[in-house]
């Protein structure tokens, strides 16, 4: 899924990599985590979980502000399958609600990227006594928008070498 080829937030380097903020996205049913990068793409931050609205639309509208206010060079989907690479009913979800935001937010790209076992692994990190009901909720979905973004960047760091 992706808007254009290079962002409004940063140039393409010579190798065709963006440079610049890159915003994720881990889109759950209730909540849309969001985390950013450095703007020279080496560390993921947490930024902020969003109530997911899909009457209304306003965790879109949130998410295109932050993406505007950041100046993005590109944003990132996670996209949830399964181990064995089949999509399911969320990750149709996923794939809309990243054309619904590569609608909004063009010309910065919005790419679909592998988010398997993110909450997972935001779960080990967050520990298992470190918050109890919504309040964990809530970060686990910022913390798996920085699980995504991080792999990205530490995958594309690799590349680069």
């Amino acid at each position: 899924m992706t808007a254009s080829a290079t962002g409004a937030g940063g140039p393409a380097a010579p190798d065709g990599v963006v440079t610049g903020v890159i915003i994720a996205v881990d889109v759950g049913t209730v909540r849309v985590g969001v985390a950013a990068s450095d703007p020279e793409g080496r560390m993921a931050f947490p930024v902020v979980t969003l109530p997911r609205d899909p009457a209304g639309g306003s965790d879109l509208a949130r998410l295109t502000e932050l993406i505007r206010e950041r100046r993005a060079a590109e944003v990132l989907v996670g996209l949830p399958t399964g181990l064995s690479g089949v999509e399911g009913r969320a990750a149709r979800s996923c794939r809309e609600y990243a054309r619904q935001l590569a609608e909004r937010v063009a010309p910065v790209p919005v790419r679909l990227t592998d988010e398997r076992l993110s909450t997972v692994t935001a779960n080990r990190q967050l520990g298992a006594g470190s918050r109890r009901g919504r309040e964990r909720r809530e970060v686990v979905d910022q913390a798996a928008a920085v699980v995504i973004l991080q792999a990205a960047l530490d995958a594309r760091a690799r590349s680069a070498t």
